[in-house]
């Protein structure tokens, strides 16, 4: 019995889910992290460009290429390890090198990406980290001297996550030299796997949480089109309840801005589209870190839940908000359409009821004009059968008078008989 045939992309489908392990890493170490963007008025990502720039890195450091077409990347560059991944609106570098550092979160770190090559990026930052995993000091004093010497302590969070094997701390500030600043404090025993999967995750919390607040940028880009649009649509539906306006001008007005509308939810559907995916990764990943409150201090979630939640909310809130809008202009037009049918189908009446009466006019005038035709066709028949009759006279002692009366009658009946057989034959 041959064996069952494979789907064509059975391996490749399988393989996905592991393509991009965690990073293994010690403590102490270094990790510094970039994302990088398209404009956003590109309209799709160019990743033979993306992989371009990575494979220029690599040649730098006499590094073997990827795979032609990969969309993930790690190995080894002189004393880093790299790690590259693709995504659909971005592409990520990760850097990591072990051992401890003279000075923490010393922007140095990040001349393993040469300031040449970021220059020729096929696209924009769109955010950079510095991660500084240490390992975890005795005591909580300790580690909260560390947090007041490198954070603001004003919107420091700060966690212990997976069962206390770390301490994270952040406080989503960019710092002087451009970047933010994370740190993991791991506890004694804790697993370099897992020490890579905190750091992962801190990675992808800020990125993810930057790509959202695309999002609300995109809400405050179009706040004031959407408050002139809203007053217009009032004002509109207003009118339409003025009945000496003219319909046919409102409806054409209500169209222009149902247009409008739909053009602003084209334009960006998309984005709000993403912001909500990248909103549930970034909550995913805090849930994923089990937090536990450390020293009175707020966790990560809950700075999300008053700092980012917000600005999530006015996204979601922007996002209905336009659905609404649509929603009225469609029912208004609906309704003003409804309108103009019904005084189109009055004027309709109107002007059958004039061409009812127009019609009885003209059979009026039919009538008046049969009779003129029939007494004119019967004087000249007369006319002519006189004059035939004319030589018989003298043989019918008859005068030329009396013969013309004798004939009038008959013929103007039989004429009158020939118009009425005739009109009805025709109608």
């Amino acid at each position: 019995m041959p064996p069952i045939a494979d789907h064509p992309l059975r391996y490749r489908l399988a393989n996905e889910l592991h393509a991009r392990p965690f990073p293994s890493m010690e403590a102490p170490s270094t990790a510094v992290f970039i994302a990088i963007k398209q404009p956003d008025d590109a309209v799709s990502r160019d990743r033979e460009k993306d992989l371009a720039h990575l494979v220029a890195l690599l040649d730098r450091y006499d590094a073997p290429h990827p795979q032609p077409g990969a969309t993930h990347y790690y190995g080894r560059i002189g004393r880093y390890w790299l790690k590259w991944e693709q995504h659909t609106e971005f592409v990520t570098y990760t850097a990591f090198a072990e051992g401890s550092v003279a000075r923490a979160f010393d922007p140095a770190a990040f001349d393993v990406f040469p300031q040449d090559w970021l220059a020729q990026a096929p696209g924009q930052r769109i955010t950079s980290t510095i991660v500084n995993i240490v390992a975890r000091p005795d005591t909580e004093a300790a580690v909260s001297a560390h947090l007041d010497d490198w954070f603001v302590s004003e919107s420091l969070a700060v966690s212990r996550v997976i069962d206390d094997a770390a301490i994270i701390a952040g406080d989503f500030r960019i710092d002087e030299s451009g970047h933010l600043r994370f740190a993991v404090f791991a506890s004694g025993g804790t697993d370099a796997r897992r020490i890579g999967r905190i750091v992962q995750r801190l990675c992808e919390i800020e990125t993810y949480k930057a790509m959202s607040m695309l999002g609300f940028a995109r809400v405050r880009a179009m706040q004031d089109d959407l408050n002139a649009l809203d007053t217009r649509l009032t004002g509109l539906m207003a009118a339409m309840a003025d009945e000496t306006a003219a319909a046919e001008s409102t409806l054409n007005d209500l169209l222009a801005i149902s247009a409008e509308l739909e053009g602003l939810a084209a334009r960006a559907s998309f984005r709000f589209g993403a912001t909500g995916a990248y909103e549930a990764i970034v909550d995913q990943r805090i849930a994923a870190l089990r937090e536990e409150r450390f020293g009175g201090r707020q966790h990560f979630a809950e700075f999300m839940m008053r700092r980012y939640a917000p600005a999530m909310r006015t996204v979601q809130s922007a996002v209905r908000r336009l659905e609404t809008m649509s929603h009225r202009s469609v029912r208004a037009s609906d309704l003003l359409r409804t309108r103009v049918d019904v005084e189109r189908s009055a004027q309709n009446q109107s002007l059958l009821e004039s061409m009812d009466r127009r019609a009885d006019m003209q059979l009026r005038l039919q009538k008046t004009v049969e009779g003129l035709s029939t007494v004119a066709i019967s004087y000249y028949a007369v006319s002519l059968a006189a004059y035939l009759l004319y030589p018989f006279a003298e043989t019918l002692g008859m005068s030329r008078g009396a013969l013309t009366a004798a004939v009038t009658i008959p013929i103007v009946l039989m004429v009158w008989w020939m118009v009425r057989r005739v009109r009805a034959h025709v109608t």
